[in-house]
Parts: structure tokens; C-alpha cells; sequence
């Protein structure tokens, strides 16, 4: 069996993070430059991802905070210019994709859910496939460690970051 590729659809496409602030709320924020390349065969059984995200495209709709994050003390895009993703093996049918993710040239393995919501066809004839992906990592764990103590207790920034993504990638003829 032939394994197909798959790129990522990136208008149709979004990858999103959330984190609680002042131990009381979320912030949300996403990548705007994002790209992936998947291959799979006819049934998405071990199938092979490779993402990555620009980390100057942080957007959370605050450029104090985004700014924020692109320095030192979070991202250091000046430094680390991308976050990846690399999975091999997944099995779209199992709702688990396990991969290596790297920010900041620190690697870790991470597992996340993962949703398979089917192919389709747009009204231009391409083949399109969508998938749904959820998980949760510590910050700490890649270096993301600034923070700032609150005068009540406990932190401004919490450790858990949640992920979440909408992946739809069109299909190579």
C-alpha cells in the first residue's frame, strides 16, 4: 500500500493554546504561521506528521503580551525561530497521537487526543481530510519558566498549558 501526502490547509486550519491567568481566567492565544505535512495511507493507520509553528506569529490579541512572549523570557524568537511537532506511527483510529515536540531546541515526548473527522471533497474537487487534536503539557518542561508571584498567593502564570487544534489538510495529486 501506497502512503499518501497530505499538506496542511492552513486557511482552513488553526492551532491554539490557553492558559490560566491570575489563578481566575484563560488566555487564549494561537500561531498565524503554521504548516504540516502528513502521510498516511487509504485508512490513516500509521501515518507520519510533521508540524511547525513560526513563534514570532504568537498572537493573543494583546501586543504587550504578545511582544512579551517573543522575548527571552518566553519564546526567544530571536533564538528559536519555530515550535515542531513530529509523529510517526499514529493511528487516526485510535484517538492518541504520540510525537516529539520541541520548543526552544528542548525536545520531549508528548501524547495528545486526537479526533479523525473524515474526508471530502471541496467544490474545486480537492480532497480534503479533518482532524481535531487536544493535550496538555507543563510549560516548565520546555523552559517556559517566567512567572511572577501574586501578592494573594500563588502565580500569575499557571504550568499547565492546554493545546488545541483544527487540522484539515488537502491532499497531493
Amino acid at each position: 500500500m501506497t502512503n499518501t501526502i497530505w499538506s496542511l490547509d492552513p486557511a482552513h486550519s488553526e492551532v491554539l493554546f490557553k492558559i490560566k491567568h491570575l489563578m481566575i481566567s484563560n488566555v487564549s492565544g494561537s500561531f498565524q504561521v503554521i504548516s504540516a505535512q502528513l502521510e498516511a495511507n487509504d485508512d490513516f493507520s500509521n501515518s507520519s506528521v510533521s508540524f511547525t509553528a513560526s513563534a514570532a506569529s504568537i498572537n493573543t490579541n494583546n501586543e504587550q503580551r504578545d511582544t512579551h512572549l517573543r522575548s527571552a523570557d518566553f519564546f526567544d524568537v530571536e533564538n528559536y525561530a519555530s515550535l515542531t511537532f513530529t509523529a510517526t506511527g499514529f493511528n487516526a483510529q485510535n484517538e492518541k497521537v504520540a510525537g516529539q515536540l520541541t520548543i526552544k531546541d528542548v525536545t520531549h515526548p508528548v501524547t495528545m487526543d486526537i479526533e479523525f473527522n473524515g474526508v471530502n471533497k471541496d467544490p474545486w474537487g480537492n480532497e480534503k481530510v479533518g482532524f481535531s487534536l487536544s493535550g496538555k503539557i507543563n510549560r516548565k518542561d520546555w523552559g517556559l519558566t517566567w512567572n511572577a508571584a501574586l501578592e494573594t498567593g500563588g502565580f500569575l502564570v499557571a504550568d499547565e498549558l492546554k493545546i488545541l487544534a483544527e487540522a484539515q489538510f488537502v491532499k497531493h495529486v
